[in-house]
């Protein structure tokens, strides 16, 4: 399967491996593509993981709706939802990076019938945000930023935004490749977010792994996503390690994405 729709858009997605294998579904962050998962992808199949990796709303032009409204996280999950029906997936191991990890605990909130396992990296339940404390609200300045009508396009061209990418942690060859894609409407996921419904707890099997080097994320904030998960869960504490953890450490990402599988 190359190609999957919902709601009116047509989504890229990358299905490797034997199609009667467990499967594995993978959500980028901002401003990620898919590719950020390729090395980590490459490790699952070969362990024997049937794995599908798509490029979410507002990355490409077949998927990128102008309307704030068509990003909040109740509106993604319908994609990654309408990508296990197109699959033929009954059941999946669910992971996601930053944006991505935030969609994962909100579609295995969603639709726990569907996912087997959460593995989420670097960004913690959206319902532990708040009271997280002054420090997170620093680190979190550039969300405001981003929520902002045009004056973050205007302001982040390719070089500002590559060598910002590159400060945080990220490799220049991502950091380019990102920084120089089309990907701009994907900041509605930032705008879409004072449109937010119900935070819903999570009951299935989750992992949470979380970089003590990581400049958008505290400690504190990062505890708090216990409290939000009400099935079996660990906490992974990544010594070193910053927030590209997919595409900076994906031997780490793949070894926790198959722990208990």
């Amino acid at each position: 399967m190359e190609r999957f729709g919902n709601d009116g858009l047509e989504f890229a997605v990358d299905d490797l491996g034997d199609e009667t294998a467990p499967a594995v579904v993978l959500l980028h962050g901002f401003p990620q593509d898919r590719r950020a998962w390729a090395a980590v992808a490459e490790a699952l199949v070969a362990n024997g993981r049937r794995v599908l990796v798509p490029e979410l709303r507002g990355y490409g032009e077949q998927a990128s709706p102008k309307e704030r409204g068509k990003y909040t996280l109740d509106a993604l999950a319908t994609d990654v939802v309408a990508l296990a029906e197109a699959a033929g997936l009954e059941r999946f191991d669910l992971v996601g990076h930053d944006w991505g990890a935030a969609l994962a605990f909100h579609v295995a909130g969603r639709h726990p019938a569907l996912v087997r396992t959460l593995t989420a990296f670097s960004v913690p339940h959206r319902g532990a945000w708040s009271g997280a404390g002054v420090r997170q609200l620093w680190r979190s300045a550039y969300i405001g930023f981003f929520q902002l009508p045009w004056l973050p396009e205007l302001v982040l061209t390719p070089r500002r935004f590559e060598r910002w990418l590159v400060r945080s942690g990220l490799g220049v060859e991502h950091a380019r490749r990102y920084a120089r894609a089309k990907n701009r409407r994907a900041l509605n996921w930032y705008r879409a977010m004072p449109l937010r419904g119900a935070f819903p707890r999570v009951e299935v099997p989750t992992v949470f792994a979380w970089g003590d080097g990581d400049e958008f994320v505290t400690e504190r904030l990062a505890r708090r996503c216990e409290r939000w998960v009400d099935g079996e869960y660990t906490f992974e504490i990544l010594r070193g390690v910053r927030h590209w953890i997919p595409e900076m450490h994906p031997r780490r990402a793949a070894e926790l994405v198959l722990r208990r599988r």
